[in-house]
C-alpha cells in the first residue's frame, strides 16, 4: 500500500514517479509472486499459472511485461536499461514457452520484478546524480 503522506513531502516529479513505480511493482508481484506455495518458500504469480495454458498463457503473459518497459520508456529510462528490460522480457518469453521445462522455469525466473527492480535502481541513480552532493561523494 502507498503512504500518500510520505509521498506529498517530495517534489512533484519524485511523487509522480513513486506512484507510478509502486503500480509497476503491484503488476510484477502479481505476475510473478502473488501465490506462495503451502509448505515451500515458492511463489508463483499469474505469468507461471496462465503459463500452463500452451501459446495463449505465453501471449498474456507477455501484455503486462511490455507494459512495463513501455512506462519506463515513458519515464526517460536510457536504452541500455530498456535493452536489459527486454532482453529479461525475451528470456522469459521464450523459454517460458518450452513446455514443462517453461513452466519450471517461469517460477524462479521472474523477469517482471526484474524490469521493475531495474527501473527503480536507475530513478534512484539518476536522483543521487541530479542532486547536490559534491563530486568527491558521487559513487
Amino acid at each position: 500500500m502507498t503512504n500518500h503522506n510520505a509521498l506529498e513531502t517530495l517534489p512533484m516529479s519524485d511523487a509522480g514517479d513513486a506512484l507510478k513505480i509502486d503500480r509497476l511493482d503491484r503488476i510484477a508481484r502479481m505476475m510473478d509472486s502473488a501465490v506462495g506455495i503451502p509448505g515451500t518458500r515458492l511463489r508463483v504469480g499469474l505469468d507461471s499459472i496462465v503459463g500452463l495454458v500452451p501459446g495463449v498463457g505465453d501471449a498474456l503473459a507477455f501484455m503486462p511485461a511490455v507494459y512495463i518497459i513501455g512506462s519506463a520508456w515513458k519515464m526517460g529510462v536510457p536504452r541500455r536499461v530498456l535493452a536489459r528490460m527486454a532482453t529479461n522480457t525475451a528470456i522469459d518469453t521464450v523459454v517460458g514457452s518450452i513446455p514443462v521445462l517453461g513452466d519450471i522455469f517461469d517460477v524462479g525466473f521472474k523477469s517482471n520484478r526484474r524490469n521493475v527492480r531495474l527501473l527503480r535502481e536507475h530513478i534512484d541513480s539518476a536522483k543521487i546524480a541530479s542532486a547536490d552532493i559534491p563530486t568527491q561523494y558521487r559513487r
